[in-house]
Parts: C-alpha cells; structure tokens; sequence
C-alpha cells in the first residue's frame, strides 16, 4: 500500500519549491554587481554579433 499523502501540503509544498525557483533565478539574474552585469549583457551582445555575421544572405 502506498503512503499517505496530504494533497493540500503537496500543493503547498510545490508551490513553495516553484516560488524558490524563481527567487534564485532573479538573485542570479538581478543580484549581480554592475560591472558583471556590464560584462555579461557585452558577452551576450559579442554572441549575437558573430552569429549574425554567419549568416548567409539569399
């Protein structure tokens, strides 16, 4: 037989892992000093760059 499950503290519980989710995606997106959000935002811009200047034009 299985084990017994409280289905509203399941719900709770994943909520509150999706809600953790989240706030650890912003402190990595938004808690980053200026200088390396500088540095990462150049970065995604250099990528950008090279790959359009692969692309083949009809």
């Amino acid at each position: 037989m299985g084990e017994i499950v409280n289905l509203r503290r399941a719900r709770k519980d994943k909520a509150r892992a999706a809600k953790d989710a989240e706030a650890a995606a912003n402190r990595a997106k938004f808690g980053a000093p200026k200088a390396e959000r500088d540095r990462r935002d150049a970065e995604t811009a250099l990528a950008a760059a090279r790959l359009d200047g692969h692309k083949r034009e009809d």
